[in-house]
């Protein structure tokens, strides 16, 4: 967990640096507009179609009808959450990842030489194929949130999962080698999953939520660079007010 915990102060302390607010704040915004559009124009009808189907149907038979519209209003909601989550998830891996990578390897991560494959189209394939399995994750995973607590669970697990495979491939196709790609990927499975399962959990704080797309993709630059530098025996460089 250090290399977690690490990555995770220098996201935080590139938030003292202007430029580093507004590639956060572009998908924030983003994700905020989406989710006050669906939920003007689509969680009504998001809500009536799942009151059609069971188990609500159910639970209205046996004259729990604020249960069912209670479910039928948090799945609607949750609904929203993914699709905005999501969506502003893609706008960061796609376009505001590499101007962050772009400026932090010319900062922090001088030391780290460039040897993969520049591919901008690798990196937009290898999101929009996470970005759909997800998708099909969430639609295979609805009937196990009808289990007390699963509802709770499975979208952290998702969106923790969603946040590994976008983003640190992503983070080191410009830098790494395949060879060092696959033995980060294999060496470093579970930090790597934990990072993105932290920022899911981010994810469903208020306010703070809004900022975890773009969030999540700054942690994994810092976490894929660092773990690379390391690899190759580099030296750390520190950044300001930071302990090694």
């Amino acid at each position: 967990m250090g290399e977690v915990m690490l990555a995770l102060g220098r996201t935080f302390a590139s938030l003292r640096q202007g430029k580093v607010w507004l590639y956060v704040l572009v998908p924030a915004l983003f994700s905020l507009l989406l989710s006050i559009g669906l939920a003007v124009w689509a969680l009504g009808a998001v809500v009536q179609q799942m009151l059609d189907y069971p188990p609500m149907t159910l639970l209205v038979g046996w004259g729990l009808v604020w249960l069912a519209h209670l479910l039928a209003y948090l799945g609607g909601w949750l609904a929203i959450f993914a699709i905005a989550y999501l969506s502003a998830s893609l706008l960061a891996a796609i376009v505001i990842m590499p101007l962050m990578l772009k400026h932090l390897s010319q900062t922090e991560y001088r030391d780290v030489a460039a040897m993969g494959k520049d591919s901008f189209v690798a990196a937009a394939a290898n999101s929009v194929f996470a970005s759909v399995l997800f998708v099909i994750g969430w639609l295979v995973t609805i009937p196990l949130w009808l289990i007390p607590g699963f509802s709770l669970l499975m979208p952290l697990l998702l969106m923790g999962w969603l946040n590994r495979r976008t983003f640190a491939y992503d983070a080191l196709s410009m830098h790494a080698t395949a060879g060092e790609w696959q033995a980060i990927r294999q060496g470093q499975k579970t930090p790597l999953f934990m990072l993105g399962l932290t920022m899911a959990l981010l994810a469903h704080v208020p306010l703070i939520g809004l900022l975890v797309p773009a969030l999540a993709a700054l942690s994994f630059v810092h976490y894929g660079l660092e773990a690379l530098r390391r690899s190759r025996g580099g030296v750390v460089v520190t950044i300001e007010g930071e302990r090694v």
